[in-house]
């Protein structure tokens, strides 16, 4: 049979088995998805939201637990298509969508006052239906806008009393089983989804000090050697199962791309310290069984009090992380500010420093999450850009003085009704309809995909 049918029937055939099902060859690489998802935001204290005290659950005491209550308990309001929408349309191409679990499984949170008994009470294994049906929606509608979507394990980590997943041996061995069934049940969820949708193992996890900056930091005397190798050994312990349990489930999450953070989600920044840099060096690239599918996370929120101390500490931090971070890209998938507006230079430094900071995650072939801000509260039901002049400094930092010119959506030539362009400018057959080019305001095409 000849070469050019037998792969056309290919790919019928994956066509056939799942809309959205693609070659191994055809996944691109990890680095190739830090450059086409260009510029990126949180849809922040969403998803994410939850109670965060054993002592205080007090979403659980007034809510009836639906996902709206949640979704919106902490000052936000239902997410919408359109919000996506308008952020596809100013320039972004990618969205990390925080999703807090322990809430949406299996413990019952009958409390006693607002007290919660997590040892009487455990979350179990098991994701709830509607949650799990909320997130899928969301991820939809980033999905939707042809935008890379980045999903994730968050506040089940962190410093609240209510997080289940701590970076220590003890802590991994006694929650392993758990978190890689929860992650199994993410990767089926998904499983068909192409290459815009990413995974993310776990968020800031920290010790059991709840040291952040480096392990062991909140401990006595401000280090405590065998705590932090405990927890340095634990983050890669995750960071495998992580990859295991995702890989194991099949279908396109046998090459989709995951990310993995450093402890604490740190970044290296600063020289207060000799163990700064301990998280980078500390984290291994897990093994993996296929290559170049794999991506480095850390945050990074600058004092910008001083634009110029702002800017070399930029400059230091990505340096640490090339020096450190060896055999796969990274992500800045939070950054933002640590000093609030409240000094008579606050607001004209953190335009200048947006600009700065995500031309030079760019130069460097690093990609950039902001941390929530930019559309925030009742403006993301309008929708609209309530930070508009800074969305302008980050979009400008990435796509220059001119902004972004924007992109086209159109079909094939009806001259050649029957083929696609790929990227790398590669015929496809387009048995179906469905696919659609994306081109560049000025006709180069970008990306051929199919609609979800």
């Amino acid at each position: 049979m000849h070469t050019t049918l037998l792969k056309k029937m290919l790919f019928i055939a994956l066509m056939v088995m799942g809309s959205q099902t693609m070659l191994a060859d055809d996944f691109e690489t990890a680095t190739e998805a830090v450059a086409n998802m260009r510029v990126g935001w949180n849809l922040g204290n969403t998803l994410d939201s939850n109670s965060g005290d054993v002592n205080n659950m007090w979403i659980e005491k007034w809510s009836q637990r639906t996902p709206k209550d949640y979704e919106t308990a902490w000052g936000q309001p239902v997410t919408k298509p359109e919000l996506m929408k308008l952020f596809k349309e100013a320039g972004f191409n990618a969205i990390r969508v925080p999703v807090t679990w322990y809430p949406h499984m299996e413990a019952k949170f009958q409390l006693t006052g607002t007290v919660w008994d997590m040892a009487n009470d455990d979350i179990g294994t098991k994701i709830q239906t509607a949650w799990m049906k909320r997130v899928h929606e969301v991820v939809d509608y980033v999905i939707s806008q042809d935008m890379y979507c980045i999903l994730n394990i968050h506040h089940d980590t962190g410093a609240s009393s209510t997080a289940w997943l701590i970076a220590s041996e003890a802590d991994y061995a006694k929650q392993k089983e758990r978190y890689e069934e929860v992650w199994r049940q993410i990767a089926e969820e998904f499983k068909d989804y192409d290459e815009h949708l990413l995974f993310e193992g776990y968020n800031e996890m920290l010790d059991t000090y709840d040291s952040w900056c480096f392990a062991s930091f909140a401990a006595p005397n401000n280090y405590n050697s065998s705590v932090a190798t405990s927890a340095y050994n634990a983050i890669n312990s995750y960071a495998q199962s992580f990859v295991d349990a995702v890989r194991a489930t099949g279908g396109n999450n046998a090459q989709r791309n995951l990310i993995v953070s450093t402890y604490s989600a740190s970044s290296g920044s600063g020289t207060w310290s000799s163990h700064l840099q301990d998280p980078l060096k500390k984290l291994k690239l897990p093994a993996d069984n296929v290559k170049d599918h794999l991506i480095f996370e850390v945050h990074s929120y600058i004092d910008v009090k001083s634009l110029s101390s702002a800017k070399s500490e930029v400059k230091q931090t990505i340096s640490a992380l090339k020096t450190n971070l060896k055999g796969a890209p990274v992500i800045f998938g939070e950054w933002g500010t640590s000093t609030e507006n409240g000094y008579a230079n606050y607001h004209s430094n953190m335009l200048a420093f947006a600009r700065y900071f995500v031309e030079q995650a760019k130069a460097n072939n690093m990609g950039t999450f902001y941390w929530m801000g930019l559309s925030d509260g009742q403006h993301r039901s309008v929708p609209e850009f309530n930070e508009a002049d800074l969305k302008d400094a980050i979009i400008k930092g990435y796509y220059g003085d001119e902004g972004y010119q924007g992109i086209t959506h159109i079909e094939a030539s009806p001259s050649q009704p029957d083929v696609y362009y790929s990227l790398s400018g590669h015929r496809l057959p387009a048995p179906q309809r469905g696919l659609n080019i994306i081109r560049e305001a000025d006709g180069t095409v970008r990306k051929v995909y199919r609609n979800p």
